[in-house]
């Protein structure tokens, strides 16, 4: 059988609410610079990015909690080809588990020369120690803020 492909250009932008949730946690980051998860009240789970409700146990999510600026890796993927309206490559993405957090963040990282795979899969390893830096200018966006490995 002969298998076969096909090359589709998509280019969707869509404006949606982001509810008063996501609204509070985006305030944070551009007005103080600063990370916050929403604990599940039953489970006691912190969760980052914060839901209105716990992915877990259903119940609403209560009190808001600070977390890193610190963290770990988690997962991380380094880009080469162009995408839409993303950065220009190379560029590395992945998720975080900031200290205080019992669930991941995704962002770009930043601080590690993406030019050989081989050596920037070192510095992005799983497990990796990183901090979290904010943009000198904010709107409230998840470009606000990215991820370094702090150096050992």
């Amino acid at each position: 059988m002969e298998l076969l492909k096909r090359q589709e250009d998509w280019k969707i932008t869509y404006t949606h609410a982001l509810g008063e949730t996501a609204s509070w946690f985006y305030v944070q980051i551009r007005d103080h610079a600063k990370i916050y998860g929403k604990r599940d009240a039953k489970s006691g789970r912190v969760l980052v990015p914060p839901r209105a409700f716990s992915d877990q146990t259903l119940e609403p999510t209560t009190d808001w909690v600070e977390v890193g600026p610190g963290g770990v890796i988690e997962a991380f993927t380094i880009v080469y080809d162009k995408f839409n309206n993303l950065p220009d490559p190379p560029y590395a993405f992945g998720y975080v588990m900031l200290d205080g957090a019992d669930t991941a963040l995704g962002g770009f990282f930043k601080g590690v020369e993406l030019t050989n795979g081989e050596e920037a899969a070192k510095r992005l390893a799983i497990g990796t120690r990183v901090v979290t830096r904010f943009a000198e200018k904010r709107i409230g966006d998840v470009l606000d803020f990215w991820f370094e490995p702090v150096s050992s």
